[in-house]
């Protein structure tokens, strides 16, 4: 069984940095789609970086387009999301999630990390 352990929140000022990592274990394949998904405090969670397995640019959400990165490195089976620029509007719990599927809609994410939480506040 596949098991993601998220690591890197925690509480920045605006334009501040931060990168989060997405650390996996128990299954050995790097044919996952992959993405982050976020839940700021009274909202719904939002998609808001994949890679999908087969390939292809990743995609962004438009409130972080620009200011975030999303990689791979599958030597050590990690994903990280590398995040600039942050701004109060990007508090929330940050999740990792894997698929078999092509798509990166949250609702075909199989296996969920438990979050870490990203405050932004001056």
């Amino acid at each position: 069984q596949l098991q993601l352990v998220e690591s890197g929140g925690g509480l920045v000022q605006p334009g501040e940095s931060l990168r989060l990592s997405c650390s996996a274990s128990g299954l050995g394949s790097n044919y996952w789609t992959v993405g982050w998904f976020r839940q700021a405090p009274g909202k719904e969670r939002e998609g808001i970086s994949c890679i999908s397995r087969i390939g292809g640019a990743p995609n962004y959400a438009d409130s972080v387009k620009g200011r975030f990165t999303i990689s791979r490195d599958y030597a050590k089976s990690t994903v990280f999301l590398q995040m600039n620029s942050l701004n109060t509007e990007d508090t929330a719990v940050y999740y990792c999630a894997v698929s078999l599927h092509a798509s990166c809609s949250e609702s075909v994410m199989e296996y969920w990390g438990k979050g870490t939480l990203v405050t932004v506040s001056s």
